[in-house]
């Protein structure tokens, strides 16, 4: 059984070494052997296996300078190591690389060799299988170079917990340590690539992109992290289409279709050189420019597509780029190479023919190198220049740095960096296993492992503790995900003007240590947009809404497809593309063009303003004229026309109408608290306290001239005390309304933001509505108990007709403030002042106008009526009228007394009032001569009733011409006088003039 097993382990491993031959491989000795896996050639030949004969391996073709500088850089790092002093002495380090050809198959091809060896060793056959050329186990796989590639290795290596260490593969699948166990990388996730896309077209305001991925484990995984921060950043998708570069002509023209007829300036490309470039090749056919390639790491780089024949299409490029690091010695290294010096590195027979398109003498035509010109390297970079069907041969003189290719390009290293740094990782883990202290270790209770016997998951248990410090002073550690966090260069194409060939100029990095929003850095001035151009291209769906308006929502587009909208009054927006506008603060509105807020207009009842000047000169107005009657009256103070009106009511009822008018001025200019808490008491007060005094004037003149017999308690009613105590207390009901209005409900400035949306209108809130009603309800009550009795009192003398007067003022009064109730309800912001105003106006002048005005006109203008003769005259016409009236009204009732008991006639009674029924007086003197006589002797008046007319004749002398006619006029009334009628009447008659 043992020995079956041993000639089946002696077959696998036979069948593998054929399958891999000298020329297929780098390998080296050493105690401990580190595996290799690196993309030599970009693809393999399509080839139809029929089945008819046995299957051969497939063919590789088209190589790869990028690829052979990678694995370069990998035996370059264990020479290195080999010859420290001071990291793994005593310990040769090994190696056995493989070409992937950039495809699974010959990944797990090779993937297979590295396991198998180490079932061999796991076996440990050595007492049976006296083999020589044993190979020691592989340790760890540095490896390989697509996340597609290394998904598959992983879960190979996984299952024998081979640890592998890849340098190029960022997808972010293999971060998932349940699947791919083993698996760990110097290169960062892709996660933080597609985030800093996103950034990109944030930056540079595009919406409007289209994606194209790679249809493997790197490109779908990629552009889907990039739709999920796209979507974050209201960033919308045209088309989104896969790729490969197996894909069949009819797939790559469809694919071309949707970029020709995308409105999508700015396409997103997740892929790596090989899938993308039958697409680019074919864009560049249909010549389909215009177009900003956002490429990511994988490709942004790459010889396949950075070619200056494809610049016109994609000269707009912007790529990332790993970090570049620095090797020193690896320029002279890359240098040294030779296929006869470089006996280990089976592919470097290959790299020289390709380089100088010759041919070794010592190859046969069926090599490789010659098998792979005439299967098309002419294809892609690094194909030979020759285009006949044969290579001349080598001299092996040729000069290495005579040639340009991408394989001395060792001015910006990444990849090869990054395994370089796979590397030492390594190399760091097996130090940590050489000098680990047992009782320290990392296995169980503190156990180390033994370096000379040291297995697989030993290392990786190592590498998943690892810390160390590189050469360019940089902290390398993997994290849980067995990932590396690192940074972006951002590269922009640019075409060289020396030799016209493509170069990768840096215009930016993206620090994913940094803060989000300060991550991104971009020199914009480095960009060069199609080559030449330094103006932002446009990408988006919509043009860019202006400030002042939004984006609107279109029904069944994108969002990223708008309209744009004007913000509506009261919003702005001060930026482009804004997605709503914002409200402007509550004292402010938005200006015409809604890209700023600016405050609101302030209105009020400005003292400033035409309307606010009129009403002050009309207020003075009122208050001049007032003042003027109050020195009117004071001045003519003794005059029968200012004593007959009740001088000491007149004077407070002037200086009432005074604080009327004052009152109007706390109603104009800036509303303030203590304003809009004075205005309305003030006025309430003043018009009760005018009103009252009309009222108690006109009723004490009614009470008078209605009074039948004066007796000493109406003189006691009649008195001027008493006048002021009605007065003090009709005010007085006013004053505690207002100070209980105050008490519960004051008054107070307010900002009015509601009535008109741009501006505020400082109103006073007057605090209760219904205190206001009841200060305006008095009032108004007081003026119609005035106007009852002024009505009543119509009828009075001329001197003291002012009762006609005051009912024409109470009328005007009313139909102001009837006229003020709909006005005030209907009118807002400082015309609600103005109407007030108005009203206190339109009342006062009507109060000052019908009472004083006319009796200033006869003061100033017919001071012949101002004398105690009309005053008397005008009193007593008035008395007899009444008594007339009564002695009428009485021979009347006697007649008819008579007439129902027999027919008997009454007498009347004998006075000094003479009556003619139906007749006039023959001989009628002049008006003027009439009105002389009766200012120079008296008086006299006719009164006409229904029945007839009555005369009235009275005399009234000088007192210093003859007293003693005054006695006999004394006299001789006193006997005419037979009735209480004739005594009211001359009392009546007298006692204005007291």
């Amino acid at each position: 059984m043992t020995l079956y097993s041993c000639c089946l382990i002696l077959l696998l491993f036979t069948w593998n070494t054929a399958a891999y031959g000298p020329n297929q491989r780098a390998q080296k000795k050493g105690d401990i052997i580190l595996g290799g896996l690196f993309p030599i050639h970009f693809g393999v030949a399509a080839k139809d296996q029929d089945l008819k004969s046995r299957p051969e391996s497939v063919e590789c073709i088209r190589y790869n300078f990028r690829g052979f500088r990678w694995l370069q850089a990998m035996i370059f790092a264990i020479e290195e190591i080999n010859s420290s002093p001071t990291l793994l002495p005593n310990m040769t380090l090994g190696y056995r690389i493989f070409d992937t050809c950039n495809t699974v198959s010959k990944a797990l091809e090779a993937t297979l060799s590295f396991v198998a060896q180490n079932k061999i060793d796991s076996l440990n056959l050595d007492e049976f299988c006296n083999c020589s050329e044993h190979i020691p186990s592989t340790i760890a796989v540095v490896g390989a170079t697509g996340s597609g590639i290394s998904t598959a290795v992983a879960n190979l290596l996984g299952l024998f917990y081979i640890p592998q260490v890849s340098y190029a593969s960022s997808s972010r699948l293999l971060s998932n340590k349940n699947q791919f166990k083993s698996f760990l990388r110097t290169i960062p996730n892709d996660e933080h690539q597609a985030t800093a896309m996103a950034d990109i077209i944030e930056y540079f305001r595009w919406n409007w992109v289209g994606t194209i991925a790679a249809d493997d484990d790197y490109g779908r995984p990629g552009i889907e992290k990039f739709r999920e921060e796209a979507e974050e950043r209201d960033i919308c998708i045209d088309f989104s289409e896969l790729i490969s570069q197996y894909s069949d002509e009819e797939e790559i023209q469809q694919v071309v279709e949707v970029i020709q007829n995308s409105t999508a300036r700015v396409i997103v490309v997740f892929s790596s050189g090989p899938d993308l470039e039958p697409l680019i090749k074919e864009i560049v056919r249909r010549n389909i420019t215009g177009k900003i390639w956002l490429a990511s790491e994988a490709w942004a780089s790459s010889s396949l597509i950075a070619m200056p024949e494809f610049f016109r299409v994609i000269g707009s490029t912007i790529g990332f780029a790993l970090k570049a690091g620095q090797i020193p010695g690896f320029r002279e290294f890359l240098q040294k190479v030779h296929p006869k010096k470089s006996t280990n590195n089976g592919f470097a027979k290959e790299f020289w023919e390709e380089t100088f398109n010759c041919y070794l003498p010592d190859g046969s035509k069926n090599s490789p190198a010659s098998t792979a010109f005439h299967k098309g390297h002419e294809e892609g970079l690094g194909a030979g220049n020759g285009t006949a069907a044969f290579r001349p041969p080598c001299t092996g003189d040729e000069n290495i740095t005579s040639v340009e290719t991408p394989y001395m390009d060792y001015t910006h290293l990444r990849i090869s960096y990054n395994v370089y740094l796979a590397v030492y990782s390594i190399a760091h883990a097996l130090q940590d296993i050489y000098t680990c202290t047992p009782g320290k270790g990392l296995f169980t209770n503190g156990s180390c492992a033994d370096i000379k016997k040291v297995e697989a998951w030993q290392v990786l248990k190592h590498l998943r503790h690892l810390n160390f410090t590189n050469n360019m002073g940089e902290q390398v550690d993997f994290d849980e995900f067995g990932d590396l966090v690192g940074n972006y260069s951002i590269i922009n194409w640019h075409l060289s003007p020396e030799d016209g060939s493509v170069v990768f100029e840096e215009v930016g990095h993206y620090n994913v240590y940094a803060k989000k929003g300060e991550r991104l850095f971009i020199n914009e001035n480095k960009i060069l947009w199609s080559g030449f151009s330094k103006e932002v291209p446009f990408s988006n769906c919509s043009r860019d809404c202006l400030p002042g308006t939004r984006k609107g929502i279109i029904e069944g587009e994108p969002t990223c497809c708008f309209e744009c909208v004007d913000c509506p009054d009261g919003e702005y927006s001060d930026e482009t593309d804004a997605s709503a506008c914002d409200k402007c603060p509550e004292d402010y509105w938005s200006n015409e063009n809604h890209t700023s807020c600016i405050p609101k207009q302030i209105e009020f009842l400005s003292w400033t303003e035409p309307f606010g000047i009129a009403l002050t000169l009309f207020a003075v107005l009122g208050i001049f004229l007032t003042s003027f009657v109050l020195g009117v009256f004071t001045k003519f103070r003794n005059t029968p026309i200012v004593k007959a009106t009740n001088r000491e009511l007149s004077y407070l009822l002037l200086f009432s109408l005074l604080c009327c008018f004052s009152s109007s001025l706390f109603f104009i200019g800036e509303p303030q608290n203590w304003t809009c808490r004075l205005r309305q008491p003030a006025f309430g007060i003043s018009f009760v306290l005018c009103i009252s005094c009309i009222l108690v004037k006109t009723n004490r003149v009614l009470l008078v001239f209605e009074a039948k017999i004066p007796t000493s308690l109406h003189r006691k009613w009649w008195g001027l005390n008493l006048q002021f105590l009605l007065v003090f207390l009709c005010t007085f009901v006013q004053i505690v309304i207002c100070v209980i209005w105050l008490y519960t409900a004051p008054p107070s400035s307010y900002r009015n933001h509601e009535l008109e949306d741009e501006i505020i209108f400082i109103t006073c809130h007057e605090g209760s509505l219904m205190a206001l009603g009841f200060l305006i309800g008095y009032t108004c009550l007081l003026a119609a108990i005035c106007f009852f009795f002024a009505f009543k009192s119509r009828k009075l003398p001329e001197n003291f007709n002012e009762a006609k007067f005051i009912t024409f003022s109470m009328l005007i009064f009313f139909i102001v403030w009837i006229s003020f109730i709909p006005a005030y309800a209907s009118t807002y912001g400082k015309f609600v002042s103005a109407v007030e105003v108005i009203a206190i106006l339109a009342a006062s002048f009507g109060l000052l106008a019908c009472i004083f005005f006319n009796k200033v006109y006869i003061i100033l203008f017919k001071p012949s009526r101002n004398t105690i003769e009309e005053v008397r005259c005008s009193t007593a016409a008035h008395a007899f009228k009444v008594a007339a009236r009564a002695t009428l009204r009485r021979s009347n009732v006697s007649r008819k007394r008579s007439n129902s008991l027999g027919g008997s006639t009454g007498s009347t009674p004998s006075s000094s009032i003479s009556s003619k029924s139906n007749h006039e007086d023959p001989f009628p003197l002049p008006a003027s001569a009439e009105r002389q006589r009766q200012q120079q002797r008296g008086c006299k008046q006719k009164v006409s009733f229904g029945s007839g007319t009555v005369t009235l004749s009275l005399s009234f002398e000088e007192p210093q011409k003859n007293a003693m006619a005054n006695r006999n006029a004394k006299r001789r009334n006193s006997l005419e006088a037979q009735n209480s009628d004739d005594s009211l009447m001359r009392h009546r008659a007298l006692l204005p003039l007291q």
